[in-house]
């Protein structure tokens, strides 16, 4: 149900994401990538919960997550930490599926969705430059 849209606004902040390291981000931003990463361990847990222990979905997003910021040994471990109390979190809670799980998932999608939406704007802002013009017709005009 959400799997689409919270895959999508992922992309994008992936996408976003600056040539520098997670670490060079601002606290905020790393904050949030923290909590990005514990939504991407509840989510985990829940999608496996319903559709089977071998399901990498979410764990493949937070490779790619990590694998794209590039965070330093510092942060990672804490990526990891908190993707992984998220899936102890929610696999306890939920250990089988049932309509209380899917809405749990739902609902961490949602989650996970606003952090990643905020990531990704917050990211476009900082990578545009105040004296650089947004297009061409901001600038000079071409000769």
């Amino acid at each position: 149900m959400f799997r689409p849209l919270v895959s999508a606004i992922v992309a994008t902040a992936l996408l976003a994401a600056r040539p520098v390291g997670a670490q060079d981000r601002p606290a905020e931003q790393r904050q949030r990538l923290l909590e990005l990463a514990y939504a991407l361990g509840e989510s985990h847990a829940l999608r496996q919960a319903c559709e089977g222990e071998g399901d990498p979905y979410w764990r493949a997003r937070m490779m790619r997550l990590v694998q794209v910021e590039r965070p330093g040994p510092t942060l990672e471990a804490q990526l990891r930490e908190r993707f992984n109390a998220g899936f102890v979190a929610r696999r306890a809670a939920y250990p089988g599926c049932d309509e209380a799980a899917r809405k749990a998932e739902a609902q961490a999608a949602r989650h996970g969705q606003a952090l990643a939406l905020k990531l990704s704007q917050s990211t476009i802002q900082v990578r545009r430059e105040p004296s650089a013009p947004d297009s061409v017709a901001d600038g000079e005009t071409a000769r």
